[in-house]
C-alpha cells in the first residue's frame, strides 16, 4: 500500500462504491417503412453515399483535484536533485510554446464552481488533520485527448495559483481512460525528515488508469494529489 493511503486510512476516508448501473431504457419505436408512408406523404429520402452520417460528439469528463502537502515526511531521504533531473514535470511559465499550442485543442471545457465540488467533506478533513494540509482545490470539465498525444492543461488555466507549483494535467483515451499528472512544486520550507534543502522542487510525473466515482491517489514524500473523475452527464455520486 502507498504512503499516502496507509496515512489517510487514519481518517476513515473509503472509496464510494461504484453506482448501480442503470435501466436500460426502452427501446425507440421504429420509424415507418418508406411503403407505410402516410397517404399524401412523400417518404423520408434515404442517405446516399456521398452523405456520411454526423460524427458523435466527444464525451465530457469532470474531474476533480485536490493538491496537498505534508506536514512531516511520509518517506525517507533521498537525492532530490536526481529526482528533479530525470523526467521532471514541464512548467508552464517556463515552456512558452507548449501551452500556447496546447490550449486549442487540450479538450478543455469550463471550470466547475465549488458548489459543484465532489471533495469538500475530503479537504475538510484534510484540513482537520495534523499531516496534511491543502494547497488547491480545483475542478473541470473536459473531452480526453487521444492516447499518447502527450498533451495537457497548465495548472494555472485550471485555477491553481499555488506559489510554487506548476505543470499539467492530462487526460487521455485509449481502450481505457487514463489521467496523467506533470507537476513540480517548490516547498520553500521541505517536510522535515526528508534532508531536502529550503526551495527543493518535488515532482509527481504519473499517469493512473481511472474509473469512475473512483478516488485517486498520486503518492509523494512531499505532496499529493487525490483525483477523482466523473461524467459530466449522469448520476452524480457525492463523495465520502
Amino acid at each position: 500500500m502507498r504512503r499516502i493511503e496507509l496515512a489517510l486510512a487514519a481518517l476513515c476516508i473509503c472509496a464510494p462504491a461504484m453506482p448501480q448501473q442503470q435501466p436500460l431504457a426502452a427501446p425507440a419505436a421504429t420509424a415507418p417503412r418508406p411503403s407505410e408512408a402516410p397517404a399524401g406523404q412523400q417518404p423520408p429520402a434515404r442517405p446516399t453515399p456521398s452523405q456520411p452520417a454526423p460524427a458523435a460528439a466527444s464525451p465530457t469528463y469532470n474531474v476533480e483535484l485536490i493538491v496537498f502537502r505534508a506536514t512531516a515526511a511520509l518517506g525517507t531521504a533521498e537525492n532530490w536533485n536526481l529526482e528533479n533531473g530525470a523526467g521532471g514535470a514541464p512548467d508552464a511559465d517556463s515552456d512558452p510554446g507548449a501551452p500556447a499550442e496546447q490550449s486549442r485543442e487540450d479538450g478543455f471545457v469550463r471550470l466547475l464552481a465549488p458548489t459543484e465540488f465532489q471533495l469538500n467533506d475530503l479537504e475538510a478533513k484534510l484540513r482537520a488533520s495534523s499531516v496534511y494540509v491543502p494547497v488547491a482545490h480545483v475542478a473541470w470539465s473536459q473531452t480526453a485527448s487521444p492516447w499518447g498525444s502527450h498533451g495537457g492543461i497548465p495548472v494555472q488555466r485550471l485555477g491553481i495559483d499555488t506559489p510554487g507549483l506548476a505543470g499539467s494535467v492530462s487526460l487521455e483515451r485509449g481502450q481505457y481512460l487514463h489521467l496523467g499528472l506533470a507537476l513540480n512544486y517548490d516547498i520553500a520550507e521541505p517536510p522535515a525528515g526528508l534532508a531536502a534543502a529550503p526551495d527543493t522542487v518535488f515532482t509527481i510525473h504519473d499517469t493512473h488508469r481511472v474509473r469512475f466515482y473512483e478516488r485517486n491517489y498520486y503518492d509523494h514524500p512531499a505532496f499529493g494529489v487525490i483525483a477523482l473523475v466523473t461524467p459530466a452527464q449522469g448520476p452524480r455520486r457525492a463523495g465520502r
